[in-house]
């Protein structure tokens, strides 16, 4: 069988290389545009930073050492412009001679990725304008800075990548400010969290700027500013991080399905509306695990899953392997603090047809007591009438992933909140609390539904929701100026100058203190309590 593979790096050497451990007979022919076949795109902000030191650490494998570890043909430098579906060919230019030659195949692979967004705006090509999508464009950035040539950086875009690059950037001595035309940065992050995260980011050094639209580069022959909203930054580099577009242009006219934007889509065995047509990687669309709409999914991650079943279902050595699908799971680090996501948000569950309901904590990341202890903040998502999780969001300093990872299984198993409640989660004081953060906030939702926690939600807090409700500090000690304050170890009884119905918004620095005092609070009759979730920690508190 001649197995033809369009594009390397993750998605299509993950395949090339299976296949060939599947059925060692195969023909494996990997056509690329790039000289890299194989890099850690991830791995580009850290090399940025000197965390990795060497560019080769970056290359996963070269063409020679690839072909010898799998037997698999490799052609660098070669783009293929044409896919031929009816006579089972494509046709590439070999770009260091121009000749054009066709390929024939049994099955083809398409793994092209995609490239980064360049925007068509004014200064768009001066000096010290940088991408961020291969090792090249890292080199190039990290040269720069090491040259002597950037005191002052302005990234634009506030997603993962963005945000590593400022960090790197910032740890190397620069002065970075970050630009993104969204309203947060953090995409696909409850707002209150992602501003939490601007503002730590602030407290760094790392000026954020959102609803700031990328308008200009200006300079003469290299970058000296920006203007981004009606703003003007001086700057001695632009790095462009505003997302990627992939690289389908040259499947025009073959007869595959597109999806609306530029992706591939496929089935759930990585198939394409034409028959012995694969695709996978950022060129290609999945499936949302809780939604079954189709998701793009842009990620190594990703790539890496899809090769490894597309070369197994391509190869027929099993049953046929459908791809479960994707949570848009994401985790990035920032100056001294981690994010992660994964799952829906409440209006993403909506929109789908759920009826989300969710809570905000703050919970200790391991024992109080170690050293380092920190707190995770917590949002999780899950419906209401079935009880089923649906997403999780979380920051901390401390490992973010790994609750992240918790729901992700509990996700793609169909698991409800009672599920997962009582796991045996590894526990010792230098990684965990006894009962872990994981499932302490999913105690708290599950009191929330059952109506045994009463509260108002951050977002609805920032919208307005409690102004007809008195603020009691409700913390260990005073802590809110201007605030009557009930300390919780002397309710024993009515609580003088309080009326039964009166409504009363119990706020303290986690919420944890609140929640204590409004159980015992109801316990003496009081029957118009709400906690704020998140305390002081997450919100900023109006009398």
């Amino acid at each position: 069988m001649k197995v033809l593979i369009i594009g390397g790096v993750a998605a299509g050497t993950k395949v090339a290389a299976k296949l060939k451990r599947e059925d060692r007979s195969c023909e494996v022919t990997m056509l690329t545009k790039s000289r890299d076949i194989s890099y850690a795109g991830c791995g580009l902000p850290y090399y940025v930073g000197k965390v990795i030191p060497e560019r080769g650490q970056l290359i996963v494998n070269t063409p020679d050492s690839f072909a010898g570890l799998t037997g698999v043909t490799v052609q660098t430098e070669t783009e293929v412009t044409r896919v031929n579906p009816g006579d089972k060919t494509v046709e590439a230019k070999d770009l260091k001679t121009g000749k054009y030659s066709t390929y024939s195949y049994d099955k083809l692979v398409i793994a092209t990725g995609a490239d980064a967004i360049r925007p068509r705006i004014e200064g768009i090509d001066l000096e010290n304008v940088f991408l961020m999508r291969t090792p090249d464009d890292a080199v190039a950035l990290r040269d720069a800075v090491e040259a002597g040539k950037i005191r002052r950086a302005v990234v634009v875009g506030g997603g993962f990548i963005g945000l590593e690059i400022a960090e790197n950037l910032d740890v190397q001595g620069v002065r970075v400010t970050l630009v993104d035309m969204a309203d947060q940065i953090l995409p696909g992050f409850e707002k209150g969290l992602a501003e939490y995260a601007a503002n730590h980011m602030i407290e760094n050094g790392i000026m954020i700027f959102t609803n700031t639209p990328l308008e200009a580069i200006t300079g003469e022959g290299k970058v000296a500013g920006v203007r981004a909203g009606g703003r003007n930054f001086k700057t001695d580099a632009v790095v462009l991080s505003v997302g990627v577009r992939p690289n389908t242009a040259f499947l025009a006219d073959s007869g595959i399905e597109l999806m609306p934007n530029r992706t591939i889509r496929t089935n759930e065995y990585l198939e394409t509306n034409i028959k012995d047509i694969y695709a996978v990687g950022d060129c290609a669309m999945v499936t949302n695990i809780l939604t079954r709409a189709p998701s793009w999914s842009p990620m190594g991650s990703t790539a890496n899953i899809a090769g490894r079943i597309a070369a197994t279902n391509i190869a027929g050595a099993r049953e046929k392997r459908g791809y479960r699908g994707v949570l848009g799971t994401a985790v990035v680090k920032l100056p001294g603090l981690n994010a992660a996501r994964t799952g829906l948000t409440e209006a993403d569950a909506a929109e789908a047809g759920y009826s989300p309901v969710s809570v905000v904590t703050v919970v200790d990341d391991k024992a109080h007591y170690y050293p380092d202890a920190s707190i995770f903040i917590v949002k999780m998502v899950a419906d209401r009438n079935t009880r089923k999780l649906l997403g999780l969001q979380v920051l901390g300093k401390g490992a973010v992933d790994k609750m992240a990872d918790i729901a992700v299984t509990a996700m793609t198993l169909g698991a409800t909140l009672d599920d997962v409640a009582n796991l045996d989660l590894s526990y010792a004081p230098p990684f965990s609390t006894a009962i872990h953060p994981f499932a302490h906030t999913v105690n708290i939702l599950l009191n929330k539904i059952d109506g045994a926690f009463e509260t108002i939600t951050p977002a609805a807090y920032a919208n307005g929701e409690a102004k007809d409700y008195k603020v009691i500090d409700a913390s260990t000690m005073p802590s809110i100026p201007g605030a009557p304050y009930l300390d919780l170890v002397k309710v024993e009884g009515e609580v003088p100058g309080y009326a039964k119905d009166e409504k009363l918004l119990l706020v303290c620095t986690r919420g944890k203190r609140a929640y204590m005092l409004q159980n015992r609070l109801k316990y003496y009759g009081y029957t118009n309590t709400l906690v704020l979730e998140g305390g002081t920690t997450v919100n900023e508190i109006e009398l």
